[in-house]
């Protein structure tokens, strides 16, 4: 049946503002977006019941089934995020969390080496912000509790290591979403010469949050940029108190599955570098397969734009984790340990997964109903083109933080991003979809009710409101210094630009924060 176009109406914003409310409310992702679905579904097909009906079954078996073929990429990238779950418990079953704890404890020789040492790890272990934030906690917190780092200052390394790496990352649970999400807005809006790789590549410069966190992050590290909440909980672990003792012994002492005696270094450096080398490869070997069908030269740039990210990755994913449950039985691990890890990393990724069908189906329905040309009629004449990225920033910021999700925020924001864009100016289509995930990651970062928040208070052994308040000053600062970035960049439609006043931004930055250790430093000095 025919679609009704909500393009010049009010209502057409009703299916995402409902989403982000009940989100708001109910804290209940899953719920909300269904509901957005919902109602988007019945303003589409007039409020008939079995048109209703009739178009949630198409879309719903959308999904896997186009009508004509499967729906690989779809497929494939579920496939990939629950090998992704499979091998993160199957690695801190096989002990090689505890084996790399123990060889890295021998050669770090300060708290500033311990810090740097998480944020290697971080950038490491990109693949999933979930494995990232429980794995480099663990691996990180004994080497960091020697040498007297907080808790606070470790989580604040593990949180802007995971989500800012995971979503600059195409080879990451991150960047198979988004990539997902960006093939579906590039084939609606007829977008050619993009792949939805080269479109994920294209918008990593324009991700300032992204970028200027971690920049700080290596700053704070460095340099000891301690101020408010987190200047109070550094002197606290100098003196032996690794955490606020009176509030009690704080969560993720003891994370995971239990672990096999005998883990070796190898159990986890193993498996993370095949895992890297296969997507990497794999990704290479279909991109020259096509430029070999389509009769085109060789060229590295072409074959990742050519290339079959979401089979490259799934394949890669199975072939690994196989690998690591047969090495593992061999070194002795028992086959029933080795089926607990199977279902405890199948369960830990089934929300990603339930989200990511929610997620598809919502930028479906916002496209119909199209939202964002709507928004961007309104704003036509009043709305100039420039500050686009930065309003969809800060937009996106505000719905990641009330939902405690991006992976919901990018499914809502992304269509609307676009649809915006499109419609005032293409020019700005990347830096705008870039600016939506930039948002979306600031937004989870302050959220107390964000997974990446608490699972890297978790896995750091932190308190997890005492995370949120030392890590929030930095996340605004970040903030502060990429929204501005984003008005140069509108303004300009220079990335070099835009990012020249993200790297302004945080030298001046830097430059009154060690002013203010330096000051807090002598009061302490003259006070003892």
């Amino acid at each position: 049946m025919a679609l009704i176009s909500y393009a010049d109406s009010a209502l057409s914003i009703l299916p995402p503002l409902v989403a982000i409310s009940l989100a708001i409310v109910t804290r209940k992702v899953l719920l909300s977006l269904g509901v957005g679905i919902l109602i988007g579904i019945m303003m589409l097909t007039g409020f008939s019941l079995s048109g209703t009906v009739s178009e949630v079954m198409t879309r719903v078996t959308g999904l896997v089934w186009d009508g004509e073929s499967l729906q690989y990429w779809n497929l494939n990238t579920i496939g990939f995020l629950l090998s992704m779950g499979i091998l993160m418990a199957l690695i801190s079953v096989s002990g090689g969390t505890r084996a790399l704890a123990q060889w890295a404890r021998g050669r770090i020789k300060s708290a500033r080496d311990a810090k740097l040492m998480t944020i290697m790890l971080g950038l490491v272990i990109f693949i999933d912000d979930y494995f990232n934030a429980l794995l480099v906690g663990n691996v990180s917190r004994p080497v960091t509790d020697h040498h007297r780092v907080s808790r606070e200052k470790l989580a604040y390394c593990i949180d802007t290591t995971s989500a800012p790496v995971c979503v600059v990352s195409p080879i990451s649970t991150w960047g198979a979403y988004i990539m997902s999400l960006l093939a579906g807005i590039l084939v609606t809006y007829e977008v050619t010469g993009e792949s939805a790789l080269s479109a994920f590549v294209t918008m990593i410069p324009f991700n300032y949050y992204a970028l200027v966190a971690f920049s700080l992050l290596i700053c704070v590290a460095v340099m000891r940029l301690d101020f408010g909440p987190m200047a109070t909980a550094e002197e606290r672990a100098q003196r032996g108190d690794l955490w606020d003792a009176g509030k009690g012994v704080p969560p993720g002492e003891e994370v995971g599955l239990p672990e096999a005696k005998g883990g070796h270094f190898l159990n986890f450096a193993a498996p993370v570098v095949l895992l890297v080398l296969l997507v990497t490869s794999l990704m290479l070997y279909s991109g020259a397969a096509a430029l070999t069908e389509s009769g085109t030269a060789f060229t590295l740039i072409g074959a990742l734009e050519n290339a079959d990210g979401s089979w490259a990755m799934v394949t890669s994913g199975v072939i690994t984790t196989a690998l690591t449950a047969v090495v593992m039985l061999g070194q002795g691990v028992v086959p029933s340990l080795l089926g607990k890890a199977f279902i405890k990393g199948v369960q830990s990724m089934l929300p990603a997964v339930y989200i990511l069908l929610m997620a598809w189906t919502i930028a479906g329905v916002i496209s119909d109903i199209e939202t964002g040309k709507y928004l961007a009629g309104l704003a036509d004449g009043v709305l100039s083109p420039a500050f686009v990225p930065v309003i969809v920033f800060l937009l996106a910021a505000a719905a990641a933080f009330s939902t405690g999700t991006s992976y919901g925020t990018f499914a809502i924001m992304l269509p609307i991003a676009a649809n915006m864009a499109i419609s005032l100016e293409p020019a700005i289509l990347m830096p705008s979809m870039a600016a939506v995930l930039a948002g979306g990651v600031f937004g989870d970062h302050c959220s107390p009710i964000s997974d990446t928040t608490i699972l890297s208070s978790t896995g750091s052994g932190c308190h997890h409101i005492d995370h949120v308040a030392t890590q929030l000053p930095y996340a605004l600062l970040a903030a502060l210094i990429s929204a501005c970035s984003y008005i140069m960049l509108g303004l300009t439609e220079s990335l070099w630009l835009g990012l020249a006043t993200a790297a302004l931004g945080l030298v001046i930055a830097v430059f009154v924060l060690r002013a203010v250790s330096r000051s807090a430093d002598q009061e302490s000095a003259a006070t003892s």
